[in-house]
This record gives C-alpha cells, structure tokens and sequence, in this order.
C-alpha cells in the first residue's frame, strides 16, 4: 500500500520561538493544550483565553495532567513534582547515573502510571524508562537506551509503543494493564535516516500510531501492526511530537 502524502497546509497556532518545545498534551477537563520547553524551563498553555507561558527552571522535561482540578504532575531534570500554580511538592527523585543525563518523554498510561524515560547527552546507551506507580513506587523497566522517547498505548491498553530515537525504530510491547508489566517485543516500524530521526508519538482511537521525525520536517502514521499508512509534512524541519485534542 502507497503511503498518502498531506502537503504542508498546516495553520501555525503559537510561535513561541521555543528552544526545544516538547511534550503536547490535551487536557480535557481543562480544554487545553500543554507543552513545555525543555531547555528555558517554560511551561505554555493554549486554551480558550489565548496562549500563556510560565518559567518553571530548566531543563523542564514535561508537564502532565491529573484528575485533581488545578494539578499537573511536572517532570524535572531527575525528579517528578506535583504543581499547582507555584507550588510544588516532590513525589519521586531518581539517581542518574551521569551528571549530563536527563528526562526526557513523559506519560501516564491508560491506568494512571507515570512512565518517564532519560536521555544521555553524551550519547551513550546508559538511559532507561522508568514507571512511577500510584503508590510512588518507581520501577525501571526499559535499559540500554540513548533516548528515550515516544510513548503511546493501543486503544484497548494490550500494546505499548516505545522510541529509543538514534535506533530510527518504534516498538511495539505487549502490555499488562493491570499489573503494568512489559512483555514480548516486536519492531512496528523502521525508519531511514533521510526520513528523519522517530521522536514523540501518539495513537489515535483506529490503533494507528502517529510519529514526528526531527530533522524530516514530517509526522508518519503507521498501522497497528506496521506499514506508513500516510505522511503530513509539517512547516518545521524538526518537529518533536504531536497529539490530539480540542
């Protein structure tokens, strides 16, 4: 099957000029969009008063919604904090085992546990992916990775998606919701170096998995069980992940 191909026709919401912006995320509740920048330490927010930015410190890895009104779990250069507004408490820190790493691509899955992997600046294969359970119990689960990003689930919560971005490959886990235990891998998609290098993801409600390419200037949908279903060229040469919402 022949990928369809979206020209680049797409309407630019924000222009914040960001270093690194990072992290999309729909907050329904709210009716809003979050994302942050990583190397200012800003947290931005698009909602229905217009778009506002708040400097939280770098690096600023990632913000995600909660189901208390007002909350949202902020992820820090090794730690993870629970923010209303100002003010922050810690709930997890993490010891990294070098001075440069950092978090990296952060979410909750379908039952409410924080995943949150690292990324090793220096380029070394000595990141990982950890979880952070409801009971603040933080187990790593993924090692041996470089960067540590995209993280989605299948409709039905059986699959987890996972980018170690230098491996240009997006893999499919089974995943145990109840539990939060990884099974069997398998490659879902394999990505040329002239396409671009696989960043953030997300999975729409048909199953198909959804991939920004830094330095490709495109998002590529995939099938639930591989295969380029389409390519949406988007007006950045470097885009770092997408979502949906509104």
């Amino acid at each position: 099957m022949t990928a369809r191909t979206t020209p680049p026709n797409l309407e630019i919401a924000v222009r914040s000029n960001a270093d690194l912006g990072e992290g999309p995320v729909w907050d329904d509740a709210e009716a809003c969009l979050y994302w942050v920048d990583i190397l200012r330490g800003e947290r931005h927010v698009l909602g229905k008063g217009g778009h506002r930015s708040e400097s939280f410190g770098a690096p600023l890895s990632a913000v995600v919604p909660t189901t208390t009104p007002g909350w949202q779990l902020i992820v820090r250069r090794d730690g993870v904090y629970a923010a209303n507004g100002r003010q922050e408490s810690e709930l997890a820190r993490i010891r990294l085992p070098e001075p440069n790493m950092r978090f990296n691509d952060a979410k909750c899955d379908p039952a409410g546990r924080l995943w949150a992997g690292t990324m090793s600046a220096a380029g070394n294969p000595s990141a990982s992916l950890y979880c952070i359970d409801k009971d603040l119990r933080v187990t790593e689960l993924l090692t041996g990775l470089t960067i540590s990003n995209g993280l989605g689930w299948s409709p039905d919560a059986t699959r987890m998606y996972h980018v170690d971005t230098p491996t240009g490959r997006i893999d499919a886990y089974e995943f145990h919701l109840e539990s939060g235990v990884l099974g069997t891998r398998r490659m879902l998609a394999e990505i040329s170096p002239e396409a671009g290098l696989p960043d953030g993801l997300c999975v729409d409600s048909e199953g198909f998995v959804w991939v920004a390419l830094w330095g490709g200037g495109a998002v590529h949908r995939y099938g639930p069980e591989g295969g380029l279903d389409a390519v949406f060229r988007v007006p950045t040469r470097c885009p770092t992940s997408c979502a949906f919402g509104g």
